[in-house]
């Protein structure tokens, strides 16, 4: 009983709020509310997970087999408010709980023994510092609660590069050559890797962590972000 009083003089002192409408949470609704996630700008890019147009989007590029995003991006839409929270309001548990909804989703369309291992885009230490966090990490960590699927940061980033934001496509690729490596003593020789990130735009970032994880020996790298296409 004393926990429930103490439970309720927290929520009084922190009310716990939903992260974008800012109502307030009940006990079984994490950091959205039940309407909030409901009505999610959800993309079904894994309905056709090996031929949608991010996999075209993509092939030009570097060889996809697979390629998902949870939701799809519309600017100053849902997504890309969630995107802002993620990067900037220290909001660790919202990038968990969407890689969570997703989990469940893509657990529920067949994809539950489809990968050995969830790899996420690594932030160069210097700005992990910064943010507090990886939000690619923690959709990796929601993404390997819902598939039972171990989430690992094997990736490094060895130089802090400035950022992708205004940046063309030639100009994003030649900005990540080269500035990723396995951690050392890691492998995932033979593995089947599910490798994310935050949002996919020209592809360049997970161009260039693909490339690394091949190089390792992957068996296979599929891609999957919070959000993408709608750019």
């Amino acid at each position: 009983m004393a926990l429930f009083f103490w439970k309720d003089f927290v929520d009084l002192i922190f009310p716990r709020n939903c992260s974008l409408c800012n109502r307030a949470l009940f006990d079984f609704e994490p950091c959205l509310c039940t309407i909030c996630a409901g009505t999610l700008p959800r993309a079904n890019f894994h309905l056709r997970a090996k031929d949608n147009e991010l996999t075209g989007k993509l092939q030009g590029m570097f060889p996809v087999q697979r390629a998902m995003a949870f939701l799809r991006f519309t600017k100053n839409g849902k997504s890309q408010t969630l995107l802002h929270l993620l990067k900037y309001k220290n909001k660790p548990e919202l990038a968990e709980e969407l890689g969570r909804l997703y989990g469940l989703t893509l657990s529920r369309s067949g994809f539950l023994d489809e990968w050995d291992l969830i790899v996420p885009v690594p932030l160069h230490l210097i700005k992990k510092e910064r943010r507090g966090y990886n939000q690619s990490e923690q959709f990796a960590l929601g993404l390997s609660r819902s598939l039972a699927i171990p989430a690992e940061e094997l990736l490094i980033r060895t130089q802090n590069t400035p950022t992708q934001t205004r940046k063309s496509r030639l100009e994003r690729q030649s900005n990540v050559e080269e500035v990723f490596a396995m951690k050392k003593g890691k492998t995932v020789r033979g593995k089947r890797v599910l490798l994310v990130d935050d949002v996919l735009t020209t592809g360049a970032t997970l161009g260039a962590c693909s490339r690394v994880l091949w190089a390792a020996g992957a068996k296979r790298v599929d891609l999957a972000t919070i959000a993408a296409g709608g750019h």
